[in-house]
């Protein structure tokens, strides 16, 4: 079973990820960053998932706004709390001592990957305090950027755009980088039946995945005009956990960090010519939805 440690920003999409992350791998811990709502919420949300899951990793707190910029959240996606429709609970559940980027950097090692679900501040912030911290992980396998369109802006994703200076170290760190961009995740969708599936079945886990799903295509809906949701995070999970459901190439990725409609965006080398420059990612293109879907729901319905 893989090992990994999952940083992450919950957010809806976040805590499917986590759900999936534990029935297919080893989670060593979860490391929180500021993304889709503030810290404080997305810490929370995470000690939420894990109590939910009855997991036993701890969680990390890390970094609470980009290395540059002041902090900007997914409000009108996940809501002011990061996680609109969660039935809540009284949990018990703590944050563990210690910072995020002192436990990426003292539990890396040669069979451990980084699976990176949100702005990539804390990674940024482990490789500037150890160099060689990129070598010493099995690899980062990250949900962000796009080979063509963004959601926050025409080119940029959110996960780039809300800390590009670190989507940017990241990228050119020289570590074995999978990168799930949105011209995959979009591939990947849930809908009314997904949920109506889910809710049938009854279980904590079950429901709790129901809810937060029919109030991510409530929001979609109201926002884009669309009946059904991407599953972006899971993606990066399923990448490691089951990599024959998706196609990669190596690329050579950057991210752009000045222009005015273009900072945020990931420049992927799609040239055919021998004057391609060398590739630092490698990208994934196309996945098996359908597989994929079953996947998913043999987690949340376990």
């Amino acid at each position: 079973m893989i090992r990994m440690i999952v940083d992450c920003d919950p957010g809806h999409d976040d805590a499917i990820a986590l759900m999936l992350a534990h029935r297919w791998a080893d989670v060593r811990a979860v490391t929180t960053v500021s993304g889709n709502a503030p810290l404080a919420a997305t810490t929370e949300n995470a000690l939420l998932v894990m109590a939910l899951l009855g997991a036993d990793a701890p969680v990390y707190a890390g970094a609470d706004r980009p290395l540059v910029a002041e902090a900007r959240h997914a409000t009108a996606v996940h809501g002011e709390s990061g996680l609109e429709g969660a039935r809540r609970f009284d949990h018990g559940r703590a944050v563990a001592d210690g910072h995020a980027v002192d436990q990426l950097i003292a539990l890396a090692d040669a069979d451990t990957w980084v699976v990176a679900l949100g702005p990539l501040t804390n990674l940024a912030l482990a490789i500037e305090r150890d160099p060689s911290w990129p070598q010493r992980v099995a690899g980062i396998s990250l949900m962000g950027g796009s080979t063509s369109f963004g959601n926050v802006t025409r080119v940029a994703e959110f996960n780039i755009w809300a800390d590009p200076e670190a989507a940017a170290r990241v990228f050119g760190c020289g570590a074995n980088i999978i990168q799930c961009g949105l011209n995959l995740t979009h591939q990947l969708c849930t809908d009314g039946a997904t949920t109506q599936r889910l809710s049938a079945r009854g279980t904590a886990v079950a429901s709790f995945a129901a809810d937060i799903l029919a109030s991510l295509h409530e929001r979609l809906r109201q926002l884009a005009g669309r009946d059904d949701a991407p599953l972006h995070d899971p993606c990066a999970v399923l990448a490691l956990t089951h990599p024959h459901l998706m196609e990669t190439a190596s690329r050579a990725v950057s991210v752009e960090l000045r222009g005015d409609l273009t900072r945020g965006m990931t420049v992927t080398d799609e040239r055919t010519s021998r004057r391609r420059d060398a590739p630092n990612v490698n990208v994934a293109y196309r996945i098996d939805a359908e597989r994929a879907t079953d996947v998913v729901l043999e987690a949340l319905l376990a």
